[in-house]
């Protein structure tokens, strides 16, 4: 019986998927226990809430909005990679780095450091296009 597993991309898949989640956590953080006319969080009407946060919260919910828009040329290059038998190797390290640079570009957008998070975003970018041309003969 031959036993298939998750590469170290696949596992980066996983965790690129993870990241808008962990972005709605933090805009939404320390909000749960307030009543709604406290400016709590308010669970019946999420995106209305979400729309009227400022500051780091807002650019919190901005980082879910932009990582899930990136999520699908992620996904589709790591399984084209794979797909065009890449080198395992190669391909593992850049989708590490792609999940790294994202995390990075999450942390530079929450603390409005927007000039370091466009090159970083654009440093994660092409690490993609990366991923997708790695297995292209």
């Amino acid at each position: 019986m031959q036993y298939v597993h998750f590469t170290l991309a696949y596992w980066c898949v996983l965790v690129a998927a993870l990241l808008p989640i962990a972005c709605a956590g933090i805009a939404k953080s320390g909000m749960f226990g307030k009543s709604r006319e406290q400016g709590g969080y308010d669970n019946a009407n999420p995106r209305v809430w979400l729309s009227r946060q400022t500051d780091w919260r807002a650019r919190a919910n901005a980082a879910q909005a932009n990582s899930f828009e990136a999520l699908p040329l992620f996904i589709g290059a790591v399984i084209i990679a794979h797909q065009l038998g890449a080198h395992q190797g190669r391909l593992d390290i850049l989708a590490f780095l792609f999940v790294v640079l994202r995390m990075v570009y999450i942390m530079m957008y929450i603390a409005d450091m927007a000039a370091l998070r466009s090159v970083i975003w654009a440093l994660a970018f092409a690490v993609n296009l990366g991923i997708l041309f790695i297995g292209y003969r």
